[in-house]
C-alpha cells in the first residue's frame, strides 16, 4: 500500500509540474507549495468507526442519557500537544492528526495556534472537510476566491465548509501591543455524500454564545454547539453533528456534563489544572493536554481542587463518528486515493469546484513577504 501511494504521489507531482509549465497564467504555485508542505506533516490514513443511521446530518438528533442509565466516561488517554511550526511563521500545538491520535472520527485535526506579526496562512485550497476556528485573543482576517471576506475577534468563531473546493487565506492582525493572535482550529470530516457540496461560511460572534452557570457560579459553560444544563446553542452551524463547549472552573468547582451516547469526545486544556474522571478514577491534567474519553458512557466529570491557585479552562468536544475511510493529502480530505488524486488535478487545472482559482490572489495574503 505504501509503495502504491508513493507511486501515486510521484505521478501527481509529475502532473503538477507538467500543468504548471503548460499553464503559465495559472497563479497557484503558492497554494501548491502550501499543500506539499502541509502534506509532509499530515500523513494519509484510513479509519472505519461506528455505523450511523441517518443520511442527512442536519436533522440528526443526538441520543441523550437519563439519570437511570447515567455512566461516566473513562479516560482513554492523555497526552501533551507539542508545539511545532505551521503555515508561514505560525506556531501550533497539534494534538489530533498526529501519531498520538488518529482514526478518531469525525475529527481530523486540532491545532492550538499562535500567530504573530509577519506570520499567517496565505492562499491555500481545501476540499472535503469543515473547519471551525475559535479565536481566543487578537484578530484574524479571512478571504476566499468567491468574494467572501471578514474578521473574527476574541471569542468569535468561524465555521467553514470546504465542500467541493475553496481557496482562501487566513491572516492575523498586527496588534498595537505586539501580542500574538491565539486560537483553536478544529478540522471535522464531512460525510461522503456531502464531500462535493457547495462551500459556505457561518460566523458566530462571542456576544451570541449562550452561557450556562453551574455549581453555584463556580463553573461557566459557553455553549457554542450542543447543550449544557438546560442551555441550548445556536443551531445548524456545521453539517457534521458535534458539540463544542468552552468550560471554565473556579477552585472548588465541579461539573458533570452530559454527552450524546456513542459519540467520540475529547477535552483540550487551555489553562490551569483540571481533575477529570469520577471519584473512583481521576486524573490531574495540566494545560496544553488532550484528554481522550472512551466512547462508552454518557457524561464526563471535571473539577478543580479547593486549594488550586487558579481556575481551569478547557474546550470539550464531541462528534458523531462516520462509517467511511479517510484519505488525506494535506488540505484535501476524501474517502479514496483516487478522489485525492482527482482533487489535486482539479485544483491544478482549475476545474470541478476550483474554477475561480485561475488568476485569483487574496488581498490579505499580500501581507506576506515571499
Amino acid at each position: 500500500m505504501k509503495l502504491l501511494w508513493s507511486i501515486f504521489v510521484g505521478i501527481a507531482a509529475i502532473v503538477f509540474t507538467a500543468h504548471k509549465f503548460n499553464n503559465p497564467d495559472l497563479k497557484i504555485s503558492r497554494g501548491i507549495d502550501y499543500l506539499r508542505n502541509f502534506a509532509s506533516r499530515v500523513q494519509s490514513y484510513t479509519t472505519t468507526t461506528t455505523k450511523i443511521t441517518k443520511e442527512h446530518f442536519p436533522s440528526t438528533q443526538p441520543i441523550l442519557s437519563t439519570r437511570e442509565m447515567s455512566v461516566p466516561r473513562a479516560i482513554r488517554t492523555v497526552f501533551l500537544a507539542i508545539e511545532q511550526a505551521e503555515g508561514a511563521g505560525a506556531r501550533v500545538r497539534r494534538s489530533i492528526g498526529t501519531p498520538k491520535l488518529r482514526n478518531f472520527s469525525p475529527f481530523l485535526m486540532l491545532d492550538h495556534f499562535t500567530i504573530g506579526k509577519g506570520a499567517g496562512f496565505p492562499d491555500h485550497p481545501h476540499r472535503g472537510q469543515e473547519t471551525i476556528t475559535y479565536l481566543l485573543s487578537g484578530g484574524v482576517d479571512h478571504e476566499d476566491f468567491a468574494g467572501n471576506k471578514g474578521t473574527i475577534g476574541p471569542g468569535d468563531l468561524q465555521f467553514m465548509t470546504a465542500g467541493k473546493g475553496i481557496m482562501h487565506a487566513e491572516m492575523p492582525h498586527e496588534n498595537p501591543d505586539g501580542s500574538p493572535n491565539v486560537g483553536m482550529q478544529l478540522w471535522v470530516d464531512l460525510p461522503k455524500k456531502l464531500k462535493m457540496c457547495e462551500p459556505r461560511y457561518r460566523d458566530l460572534r462571542a456576544s451570541e454564545i449562550p452561557v450556562a452557570t453551574v455549581d453555584q457560579g463556580r463553573v461557566t459553560v459557553k455553549v457554542i454547539s450542543g447543550q449544557s444544563h438546560g442551555v441550548d446553542s445556536v443551531r445548524d452551524l456545521a453539517y457534521t453533528p458535534l458539540w463544542l463547549l468552552d468550560v471554565s472552573i473556579k477552585p472548588g468547582g465541579r461539573i458533570s456534563q452530559v454527552l450524546p451516547v456513542g459519540w467520540n469526545a475529547f477535552a483540550y486544556t487551555l489553562s490551569g489544572t483540571t481533575v477529570f474522571g469520577s471519584t473512583d478514577s481521576t486524573q490531574l491534567v495540566k494545560q496544553y493536554h488532550n484528554v481522550v474519553f472512551e466512547q462508552n458512557g454518557d457524561h464526563i466529570e471535571a473539577s478543580v481542587p479547593d486549594n488550586a491557585e487558579e481556575e481551569s479552562r478547557f474546550i470539550l468536544v464531541a462528534g458523531q463518528p462516520l462509517d467511511q475511510k479517510v484519505v488525506q493529502y494535506g488540505p484535501f480530505v476524501l474517502t479514496s486515493q483516487e478522489e485525492v488524486y482527482q482533487a489535486m488535478l482539479d485544483y491544478q487545472t482549475a476545474s470541478n469546484g476550483f474554477e475561480r482559482v485561475r488568476g485569483w490572489e487574496s488581498e490579505i495574503g499580500k501581507r506576506m513577504a515571499y
